[in-house]
């Protein structure tokens, strides 16, 4: 699909089949995540597959967002492999999983899956769950599967402002 009509065509997808996702279809997506660009090609991301009904009784506990899709992709990223901005400090890492996230939202598209990024965890439940060492941050969960007949954006997915009130301005 082109660039275009996958990002129009793309929405969140809140309705799964029961369905598992392919072997192949998920090392795509896996590389996709591999290659995505980070800060100073840095590549801190750290991604957990969860995919076995254990894996997902553990997402459970941490967000009610799950939608009942068969899989998840929790990005974290290693705070100790960050590019670090020398004017303030701040680290790459939320950039840099966002990166990664958007490039796996995309390309599940392309394969005709569907997701949702789900913000709405509890990063100290994940932690505990996953038993995260201190230095791996959860920053996103990208929750994924084969979109169920009747799934449909949500009402607001096609209100858009209009560039004018997006651009503040052109130099």
């Amino acid at each position: 699909m082109d660039f275009d009509k996958l990002t129009v065509h793309r929405y969140s997808v809140r309705k799964f089949k029961d369905l598992p996702v392919e072997k192949e279809k998920l090392d795509i997506l896996l590389e996709a995540a591999r290659i995505a660009p980070t800060a100073s090609n840095r590549q801190p991301q750290r991604i957990f597959l969860v995919t076995q009904p254990e894996g997902l009784e553990k997402i459970d506990r941490c967000t009610s967002c799950r939608f009942g899709a068969p899989g998840v992709f929790l990005i974290c990223y290693d705070r100790t492999q960050c590019w670090v901005r020398s004017f303030d400090g701040q680290d790459s890492g939320l950039v840099d999983a966002s990166i990664v996230t958007t490039q796996i939202m995309y390309q599940a598209e392309d394969l005709g899956l569907g997701s949702t990024w789900v913000m709405y965890f509890d990063p100290a439940a994940v932690v505990k769950e996953f038993a995260l060492p201190p230095a791996i941050v959860p920053a996103a969960m990208l929750v994924f599967g084969y979109p169920a007949e009747d799934a449909a954006p949500a009402d607001r997915h096609y209100q858009r402002h209009p560039l004018e009130k997006i651009l503040c301005r052109t130099l």
